[in-house]
């Protein structure tokens, strides 16, 4: 029986702006701000919320900033008066801190500095005129952390780095009484009674030990931190600021790593714990939570459901509904009256209906590890003898998740099954399935890649004439490495923002990377001690096996992976008299973020593989 065409969508319908997006509410719970396209760009906007729970009147909001050069990302309040985002400039990662006036619309940049990167540490969601923030500017390489006024600018120096901090933690007052230190690859846990009191040392682990402080207890007294001392995997537990012991795990999962645990800040309880099988899960602590999700879930059904953010009250809730086919649609919800109140459905533009499911998979590599990954299939085909693209992960130490991924939507839709992989070294799988990865580049990190492939052929799901692979940063690393190391394996490759050599990949990282160069070393290799390794792993000193049809996307501001890693792969090729399609783009960095290059980008991709792997 013939199977029914796929309805062909556009590709802006797949990465075209939506109309409105990324919701949050006021701590009063009485404005909305939310995000919607000016001039191309996202910008905030702001809107009143009806006290009778009906959906804000959306032609009465008031845009608050004109950023016309790249997106804003994301934003928080801070206090119902003001609003702080992040920017940085043509994607070069160093990021500002902005605040904005809702009420006048006046916009200061609160860390006006040039190339330094700043972050918040903490929102103090209590103070109404205050933030933390850590920057670089007395030294390239550390943070230190300052207490700036969103309104004035004004900024104090709350802790100076040392030069070997890289991770600052407060408790519930507000105070920087926690501290990571790193020699390179030995981490250290600092803590102090009071920001008056030197920092003392805690606990020494190497790097391949996880001791993560998430947050005080409620009485400043101890800290809930994920651990795998001891252990393969990480386990939440109860850390002694003072002796660095630790309780028995509050809650561990046998088969993967803890995300993360959250609290209620009103309630001052602990309330879930978060973490990752093939979909996101969750483990409640408090019951008020867990009746919370099962209402909400109650109400949404066949849908995953995230809080997204609350009022101060928490009895107001933004949610988001989603699943693998669909970015689904944003909510508020009023748990006083037990409704829920549409924001806006994130991409109305597709039908779910058309979209293909996600589904988990697993298969056994040749040294007999066990591999977890997914495969999407074309909506309306059979599961046989298709033309598929390999997408392997950045990171490399991150790790692919079930839900909706407009690129891999978009493949599907063009008729091909995609197929992403959790090679070893992805994180959430433990600690010794982490360390398989190390100094494993170019090898049996490849090798998981190359034999989940031969799995594909092996199921007769894959026509083995019609593999192509995809992959951005170290996805983009494992595209050329798949080209250049099994040549005769894959009919296209697009190699988006990867590293082609490691010696000048490693030379070339940002100064504020510097502290964790000799876990590089570790995990990658030592470009004096390992010579031997990253040359035979680099794939730009063995261009001369490639022949496969490459295409490469880079931004020239990526401040990861340097676009001369871009440039070196294309020389060697063109040298040979191998003919590669080369995209650069100047307003980009690591991955085109704006929506007309996006457009370019996925455009020209789909061209090539429809040209090298039939459509």
């Amino acid at each position: 029986m013939a199977s029914e065409p796929l309805k062909r969508y556009d590709v802006r319908d797949f990465f075209g702006k939506p109309d409105r997006s990324f919701f949050r509410l006021s701590p009063d719970g009485k404005t909305l701000g939310f995000m919607q396209p000016y001039k191309r760009r996202e910008n905030l906007h702001v809107v009143l919320l009806p006290p009778d729970g009906t959906a804000p009147d959306f032609n009465r909001a008031r845009r608050l900033t004109e950023e016309t050069e790249r997106d804003i990302a994301g934003f928080f309040w801070k206090g119902n008066s003001h609003i702080l985002y992040v920017k940085d400039f043509g994607g070069d990662e160093n990021y500002h801190v902005v605040s904005v006036d809702v009420l006048s619309g006046k916009v200061k940049d609160l860390t006006p500095l040039p190339k330094i990167r700043a972050s918040i540490v903490d929102d103090l969601r209590d103070d109404p005129d205050h933030v933390l923030v850590q920057h670089n500017k007395r030294d390239s390489k550390v943070f230190d952390v300052y207490r700036i006024n969103v309104i004035t600018g004004d900024s104090t120096l709350v802790a100076q780095n040392p030069g070997n901090i890289t991770q600052w933690l407060t408790d519930h007052a507000g105070r920087v009484r926690i501290a990571t230190t790193t020699d390179g690859v030995n981490t250290s846990l600092l803590s102090r009674s009071s920001e008056k009191d030197p920092f003392k040392t805690v606990l020494t682990t190497d790097f391949r030990t996880t001791v993560a402080p998430l947050f005080f207890t409620f009485d400043n007294k101890s800290l809930y931190a994920l651990s795998n001392r001891g252990r393969d995997k990480t386990a939440l537990v109860i850390l002694d600021p003072d002796s660095g012991e630790e309780s028995k795990p509050l809650f561990e999962n046998p088969d993967v790593d803890l995300d993360g645990a959250s609290f209620s800040h009103k309630r001052k309880v602990l309330t879930q714990a978060n973490f990752n099988t093939w979909k996101e899960q969750r483990h409640f602590f408090d019951p008020e939570t867990k009746a919370l999700f099962a209402r909400l879930q109650g109400k949404l059904p066949g849908y995953e459901v995230v809080i997204q953010n609350e009022n101060l009250a928490e009895d107001m809730f933004i949610v988001a509904a989603y699943s693998d086919r669909t970015p689904g649609t944003r909510y508020v919800y009023s748990a006083r009256s037990d409704t829920l109140t549409t924001l806006g459905e994130i991409n109305p533009r597709i039908d779910p209906a058309h979209m293909a499911t996600t589904q988990a998979v697993t298969y056994t590599t040749r040294d007999g590890l066990k591999i977890n990954g997914y495969l999407t299939l074309p909506l309306n085909r059979e599961a046989r003898n298709l033309p598929v693209i390999v997408n392997p992960h950045g990171g490399p130490w991150s790790r692919d998740s079930w839900g909706f991924n407009p690129e891999i939507q978009f493949l599907a839709n063009r008729g091909f099954a995609v197929f992403q992989i959790n090679y070893r070294g992805s994180t959430g799988y433990g600690r010794a399935f982490w360390e398989k990865s190390f100094k494993q580049w170019g090898r049996t990190m490849q090798d998981d890649i190359t034999d989940g492939v031969a799995w594909l052929i092996r199921e007769g799901i894959a026509d083995p004439k019609r593999v192509g692979i995809y992959g951005g940063s170290y996805g983009g690393y494992a595209t050329l490495a798949g080209v250049t190391f099994t040549p005769d394996l894959y009919a296209a490759a697009v190699d988006y923002v990867g590293v082609a050599n490691l010696f000048t990949f490693m030379k070339s990282i940002p100064p504020y990377w510097a502290p964790y160069l000799k876990m590089m070393h570790e995990m990658v290799g030592d470009p004096e001690k390992d010579k031997e390794l990253l040359n035979a792993s680099s794939p730009v000193f063995h261009a001369d096996r490639i022949k496969t049809p490459l295409f490469v996307a880079q931004g020239t501001n990526d401040p990861r992976v340097n676009k001369n890693e871009s440039d070196q792969m294309v020389e060697a090729l063109r040298k040979r008299g191998v003919a590669v399609q080369y995209m650069v783009k100047e307003n980009e960095g690591h991955g085109f973020h704006n929506e007309e290059n996006q457009f370019d980008f996925y455009g020209a991709m789909e061209a090539f593989f429809s040209q090298y792997l039939g459509k």
